[in-house]
């Protein structure tokens, strides 16, 4: 049986697994959902079409970008363009999950990835690493971000002012320092090393010198080329 193809199995046991592991994680998911919604009612948005958002989009930083050119007349090419700038980075974490989410049914395959986030994608890209199954991480630790997520946008609609600027208080960090975590707990074989190197280098020359959001894309599509020409030996 393909390496990849044992691996690729999901039960209610790698589900629960996941949500727990995940689970402190997004308690600080909640206070930047909780930041969002009151943002969205301040702008003159509906409970309704706030909680709507939170649902279906689920991207918090896109969100936050929809609503400063939210207004009397939407502008939805800059709003598209936009979006897609901020979660060019999917890209890259939709090839790096190809390898064991292919042997799946198509229903199945694509329900998983509307549950993945950077903090589930990176601690399953671990788990993968580890030769251990994953897919528990990306589903069940996607369902409980989106939970705590939907539940913070809630208390926001209704009691936002309790926390109105979580960077003042560092909750902005929380996420970055477990990606951070995750990063140096990951393979630091040459040829990673080399992607990371290489995604990060060409992101921040994206952010000095073009266009506001472009360096998430160019990042994202520098190190996806690089690793998709510079395959793991026996992939």
């Amino acid at each position: 049986m393909d390496h990849h193809a044992a691996l690729a199995r999901l039960d209610r046991q790698d589900i629960w697994h996941g949500f727990r592991q995940l689970l402190p994680l997004s308690l600080f998911v909640a206070a930047f959902g909780l930041a969002f919604g009151l943002a969205a009612t301040q702008t003159g948005l509906d409970q309704g079409p706030v909680l709507l958002m939170s649902a279906l989009v689920f991207a918090g930083t896109s969100q936050f970008a929809a609503l400063d050119v939210w207004g009397l007349q939407v502008p939805l090419v800059p709003l598209m363009i936009t979006t897609f700038a901020i979660n060019a980075r999917h890209l890259l974490m939709g090839a790096t999950l190809y390898p064991w989410l292919r042997h799946l049914p198509p229903a199945r395959r694509y329900g998983i990835m509307l549950f993945a986030s950077d903090a589930n994608w990176a601690m399953a890209m671990q788990y993968f690493h580890r030769g251990e199954r994953a897919l528990g991480i990306l589903f069940g630790g996607g369902l409980a971000i989106w939970i705590f997520w939907m539940l913070g946008t809630w208390l926001g609609v209704h009691f936002g002012s309790a926390i109105e600027d979580p960077v003042a208080i560092g909750l902005d960090m929380v996420l970055g320092c477990f990606l951070l975590a995750m990063a140096l707990g990951a393979r630091k074989d040459l040829r990673t090393l080399v992607i990371w190197l290489v995604a990060g280098v060409s992101s921040m020359l994206a952010y000095w010198w073009l266009p506001e959001n472009s360096h998430v894309v160019v990042g994202a599509l520098a190190g996806g080329v690089l690793g998709a020409l510079w395959m793991e030996k026996g992939a």
